[in-house]
């Protein structure tokens, strides 16, 4: 496969948000800010390209039966060593997202890449597809947070231009749903339009 396919696929075809409606509890929980969602995006994404290149370089010495330990073992040391950095260097990221950090382990975008993807492929073209879904991740968190963010408190990456009362739905729980839906709506027309 061409090695720029491999990267603009997690843009469009595979975007993990809104066409495989995949890691939905950190889409819709991080997403209040613009910041908050390229925050994660940006989190995922260092996991996704380096988990994926470490399941490709064991995924043909790895027994059937311990593959899925083993990919779990290779991300959870992968989102460690990404706490450990984030409190040392962005704490107040760190403390923002909390809970989310330590939850990539178990996120569904990074398994599914590692057992639709990386254990099939080598580990350049597996560093690709990673950097690919998790650039789409990112760019989808950080547009639905800043949609978010803009309606329910009228600013954007902490730039306030919109004075008033905002929306301040559109920062809870209601307002991720509704928002997302209309997002995913407005992404497949576009995307249908491209095809």
């Amino acid at each position: 496969m061409n090695k720029l396919k491999l990267i603009t696929k997690g843009f469009v075809k595979d975007n993990p948000t809104f066409v495989l409606l995949l890691g939905m509890c950190p889409t819709l929980a991080t997403t209040t800010s613009a910041v908050n969602g390229l925050g994660m995006g940006l989190a995922t994404l260092f996991v996704l390209v380096l988990s994926n290149m470490a399941i490709s370089a064991v995924a043909r010495i790895t027994p059937d039966k311990v593959h899925i330990p083993v990919y779990i073992v290779i991300i959870a040391s992968f989102v460690t060593l990404l706490q450990f950095m984030m409190q040392a260097y962005t704490p107040a990221m760190y403390e923002t997202l909390g809970l989310f950090i330590p939850l990539i382990v178990v996120n569904c975008i990074v398994l599914g890449r590692a057992e639709a993807f990386a254990s099939r492929n080598g580990v350049l073209d597996s560093a690709l597809d990673g950097l690919g879904v998790g650039l789409g991740f990112t760019l989808s968190l950080t547009v639905l947070g800043a949609v978010r963010e803009i309606l329910g408190s009228g600013s954007v990456f902490g730039w306030k231009f919109i004075t008033g009362d905002a929306m301040l739905a559109f920062v809870m729980a209601p307002g991720a749903f509704l928002c997302l839906g209309y997002l995913m709506v407005l992404f497949n027309k576009l995307t249908k339009k491209e095809k």
